[in-house]
């Protein structure tokens, strides 16, 4: 599983360092979106996915590996709204914006490294059509959650499926990554 670790952290460095460059050219723009509007922008990047999944066909030109970048950052994102809210503008500090990023990156890489070692690494035996209908499930579990205003009665919260189509993102890109010749992510 140390090789899981060390492509999970060049995975989120990728997703990271385009959410930072964009952090830059936009600010904190998506502070004022809430919960919602980002699990709908997840929803649209999982529809696009599975769209091109079946067809083979992006007439827009997002690639795969676009997509998930975008499902990791909007699910971190996800979770930095779920802990500040929304604001009314996107005034917000760079380094604290990145601080918060970093700190959910990191807590998702340690719940799927406890999750890999009880599920044995199931994943890399998987299909990536077949992580992305996993992410897409949670995206509809989490709308229906958020239909609910927020409450469940036995199930995991939003909190929870945000981290979980983190990670299956991340799983898709490594699967993409080492489909090259040599397992190395490159910035967009």
């Amino acid at each position: 599983m140390q090789k899981t670790s060390k492509q999970f952290d060049e995975v989120i460095r990728v997703c990271r360092d385009l959410f930072s460059k964009k952090l830059t050219d936009y600010g904190a723009s998506f502070r004022v979106l809430r919960t919602p509007s980002l699990t709908d922008q997840i929803f649209i990047k999982v529809k696009s996915l599975r769209n091109f999944q079946t067809t083979g066909i992006s007439k827009v030109g997002e690639s795969e590996e676009e997509n998930f970048i975008a499902i990791v950052n909007y699910s971190i994102i996800g979770l930095i709204q779920l802990e500040k809210g929304f604001a009314d503008d996107f005034k917000q500090d760079k380094v604290e914006i990145l601080a918060l990023y970093d700190r959910f990156a990191n807590e998702a890489k340690e719940l799927m490294m406890r999750k890999n070692h009880d599920y044995g690494e199931a994943w890399r035996e998987m299909r990536i059509s077949s992580i992305t209908d996993l992410i897409y499930q949670k995206v509809l579990r989490t709308k229906q959650i958020e239909d609910n205003a927020g409450e469940t009665l036995v199930s995991e919260g939003i909190d929870a499926n945000y981290f979980d189509m983190l990670n299956y993102a991340v799983f898709c890109l490594i699967k993409i990554y080492e489909q090259q010749e040599e397992f190395k992510p490159q910035i967009i």
